[in-house]
């Protein structure tokens, strides 16, 4: 026998994307079932970047979802950069904006949206198999299994949050998407360690590849290195890891760094991606189920933020105004700051990374492009802009 659920908008996806959405809905009395995949204890174990453009935050606090971020982050209001040995440039980002980074885990995030989804009473569905959505034309429908029971979702929206492996955005006709991929020939390896960070936010270029030194809390630091793309953790002792640091790290900032046995250690592939539309019918697309950026911009969770934000807006005019407008244009008014953040992605990879087989050329002129950016304030406030984030 198949249980029925009635409810307003469906979200497929269970992280911090799908959970702040249905916060969202709930504050404009809009109902909402989220369905994931994967088990609760799963998606809060899972270890992300947590650098938060400003606008992220004041969507937070706008939400009461704030009250632990400002009690536990840190403010960013400097951006260090290094190149080939040397601590070369200061982006001043509070003196270019008025604003700054914060950086507070996205793990951290999503224990308290689920503490608030919990504690509102609203409906989850985690550890679910063979979830199908579809009728986007007229009747949405989303389908789904969980510990052998049948389940089917009716409701007038669902949107897909289910990240770039989901189900969501194949759903939409391969002959309707069209997609834009650039896979990048090297990898980040990322160690968490349980050691006081760099007072830095810090990135480096060296000729042996890119190095960053970032903050989780005053005591957890997370560092990242350039690898090659056949690299696996086996081939990264946590020796030959901070060996790593402090040779790509301007030899000025070795005393900052504290090394320490890894407590999680990972390799992610570089890639960009976009799928348009982000819209299809009664479906809607919000996070990576559209779009991957590389992390060297640290918009990921940001793109995210910012996605379900125009689409609570959109939703919130659609079911309480009869005012389908902000819907229907929800895609167009997202890509605008999802290229926004492909492109500034894109530049700092290349100006930051060493590709493989590079000519000369072009290392001459990623070289003439650092030398600008460090002697011309515009540029060095033109890229504090996009750090800190594009008005949302």
């Amino acid at each position: 026998m198949t249980l029925t659920v009635k409810t307003d908008v469906t979200i497929i996806g269970g992280g911090p994307a799908g959970m702040l959405l249905a916060h969202m809905l709930d504050q404009s009395g809009i109902r909402s079932v989220v369905i994931e995949r994967k088990t609760r204890e799963y998606v809060l174990g899972r270890i992300r970047a947590g650098m938060l453009e400003a606008g992220t935050v004041d969507i937070f606090r706008q939400f009461g979802l704030a009250e632990r971020l400002d009690r536990e982050c840190m403010i960013q209001e400097k951006v260090h950069y290094g190149y080939e040995g040397k601590d070369t440039l200061v982006l001043d980002l509070k003196a270019h904006t008025g604003r700054w980074l914060t950086a507070y885990g996205q793990t951290a995030l999503t224990e308290e949206l689920y503490k608030e989804h919990e504690r509102a009473g609203r409906p989850l569905f985690d550890a679910v198999q063979d979830a199908q959505p579809e009728g986007f034309k007229s009747s949405p429908v989303t389908t789904f299994t969980k510990e052998g029971q049948s389940y089917r979702v009716e409701s007038q929206y669902i949107v897909g949050c289910d990240g770039s492996h989901g189900v969501s955005r194949n759903a939409i006709p391969k002959d309707i998407r069209k997609e834009w991929t650039r896979e990048y020939p090297f990898g980040w390896l990322g160690v968490l360690a349980e050691v006081p960070p760099m007072p830095q936010l810090f990135y480096a270029r060296h000729s042996d590849g890119f190095v960053l030194a970032s903050k989780r809390t005053p005591t957890l630091s997370r560092y990242y290195v350039q690898v090659p793309t056949l690299d696996t953790t086996r081939d990264w002792s946590d020796d030959r890891f901070w060996d790593a640091i402090y040779t790509r790290l301007p030899e000025s900032h070795h005393g900052h760094v504290t090394p320490g046995p890894s407590i999680e250690k990972s390799i992610a592939p570089l890639r960009s991606f976009v799928s348009e539309p982000m819209q299809y019918g009664r479906l809607f697309l919000a996070g990576d189920a559209a779009h991957i950026v590389p992390p060297t911009g640290a918009k990921g969770l940001n793109l995210a933020v910012s996605d379900v934000y125009y689409l609570h807006r959109a939703l919130d005019a659609a079911f309480n105004q009869n005012n389908q407008h902000m819907l229907e244009n929800y895609g167009q008014t997202a890509l605008r700051r999802v290229w926004a953040a492909i492109n500034l992605s894109w530049r700092l990879t290349k100006l930051m990374h060493v590709f493989p087989g590079e000519a000369s050329f072009e290392a001459k002129l990623r070289d003439s492009e650092f030398d600008l950016l460090l002697h011309n304030p515009c540029m060095q406030a033109a890229i504090a802009h996009e750090k800190v984030g594009l008005k949302i």
